[in-house]
């Protein structure tokens, strides 16, 4: 059995060296160095180098472990896995929007046991290990008390493919807007669950991600004391393609909506 507390430490002390190349690099980017990887959907060579880091770092942390990477420098199976984003909020980062992050997370046996996501500019490190609280840097954070979606304010991510379930999301964030304090979309689904886990956001909900976007957010905020879901408030939401997470009173209220709008035909 590994100490994951030891291995969250050292793994955190790679991530923000990692990120002090990302910030490095930053100030080098160009429109040239930018791929299409689909339609708006974009890639760095500073995202592959900054994985590549990860990938050999975390190798020599835990050499039995497999990875789920979203740039595929490598992916393997194994008991234990880590999944990687190296750049979560590419985006923005290549509009030098200052809100992206690192994140990766842990899975032992398929279950997650440990998540990082490291807020690059504000030098922000949320992290949480199995059997321990949330942390943001050395202090220990929750999520909101926030009793209703109607004092909440919530989160979410507009999709770029899979237009079909579009219709679905905006009733959704129609009825949202209309009754809670307010929405946000920020651009990384990574620091928006890294928001829930310490109150700064009630609530967050997206469809369309992938392993690497919420896995480590996801954790650290069930760590932090947070319901995470999917849509149909089930456990798929790694691997699912659709997240819900908050406290009790607005994931409910959350997953109520989505539930309806998202089962609900379109109107003709």
């Amino acid at each position: 059995m590994h100490d994951l507390k030891n291995i969250c430490f050292k793994a955190q002390n790679l991530i923000k060296e990692v990120g002090d190349y990302i910030q490095e690099e930053s100030q080098k980017l160009s429109s040239e160095s930018v791929i299409v990887k689909g339609k708006n959907n974009f890639v760095t060579y500073i995202d592959q180098n900054a994985e590549n880091k990860l990938v050999e770092g975390l190798n020599k942390l835990l050499p039995e472990a497999g990875f789920i990477t979203e740039e595929e420098t490598e992916d393997q199976e194994g008991y234990y896995q880590w999944i990687i984003d190296p750049l979560d909020g590419t985006t923005n980062f290549i509009h030098q929007i200052p809100f992206y992050a690192i994140s990766i997370a842990l899975t032992q046996n398929d279950k997650l046991v440990l998540g990082i996501v490291y807020e690059i500019n504000r030098k922000e490190c949320f992290y949480a290990w199995e059997g321990s609280p949330a942390f943001l840097n050395d202090a220990p954070i929750c999520i909101s008390s926030c009793p209703s979606l109607s004092e909440a304010l919530i989160a979410t991510g507009f999709p770029y493919e899979y237009f079909e379930k579009l219709d679905a999301y905006i009733r959704t964030l129609n009825r949202v807007i209309k009754n809670s304090r307010g929405v946000r979309r920020l651009g990384s689904a990574a620091l928006d669950l890294a928001y829930v886990a310490c109150g700064r956001f009630d609530g967050f909900f997206e469809y369309n991600l992938s392993p690497w976007d919420v896995a480590g957010g996801a954790f650290i905020v069930q760590q932090a004391g947070g319901i995470v879901t999917d849509f149909s408030n089930g456990n798929n939401f790694v691997f699912g393609r659709e997240i819900i997470a908050g406290n009790n009173a607005v994931n409910k209220e959350l997953v109520d909506m989505l539930q309806e709008n998202f089962t609900t035909p379109n109107p003709s």
